[in-house]
């Protein structure tokens, strides 16, 4: 009997989001977080899976609820990142939805751009205020690695690892 095939991004199999690095078979969380550094929405994937692909699955997994009856909330007011998502299609998504976002440009974007002269277009635009609470992400990150079963995933599986730092995700919400 033949062995079913590897995934590309190596790793086990499809579901367990893994993915190999130096250190090892490693994966990776993907989140938003509020003002208050609370996760509003988790992925997990393999380790070597870079950020800025995974950038429109998580916002467009952000469910908050309303105060009152009504459909949940899906659009952040703003949004700060980091430079590893100062690409094009993050930001034409960003535009699409009407989401205002803080996000620094790559240096090397910027220099292409300049060198482009007129016709290299605006820079895009950068609140340094706004910029400094990106640091809430990080936090939110921290505070579910405080669950020692998030912070070295004893989970074989990825649903089982997601549904492990969800549930840290709902201790953090109960708690705040």
């Amino acid at each position: 009997m033949a062995e079913p095939a590897r995934p590309a991004g190596g790793g086990g199999a499809g579901g367990e989001a893994l993915g190999r690095s130096r250190g090892g078979l490693t994966s990776k969380l993907h989140l938003s977080a509020d003002g208050r550094c609370r996760p509003l929405s988790l992925i997990v994937t393999g380790g070597q899976r870079a950020d800025c692909t995974q950038f429109q699955p998580v916002l467009e997994k952000i469910r908050v609820p309303r105060p009152r009856p009504g459909r949940p909330r899906t659009k952040p007011d703003s949004l700060a990142a980091d430079k590893a998502y100062s690409n094009g299609p993050c930001r034409d998504y960003l535009r699409r939805r009407g989401i205002r976002h803080t996000i620094p440009e790559k240096t090397d974007s910027q220099a292409a751009r300049l060198r482009k002269g007129s016709h290299g277009g605006r820079p895009p635009g950068f609140d340094q205020e706004r910029y400094k609470k990106r640091n809430t992400v990080e936090r939110a990150i921290n505070r579910l690695k405080q669950s020692r079963a998030v912070a070295t995933r004893y989970d074989k599986r990825g649903y089982v690892f997601l549904g492990t730092a969800t549930i840290a995700a709902l201790v953090i919400w109960l708690r705040t």
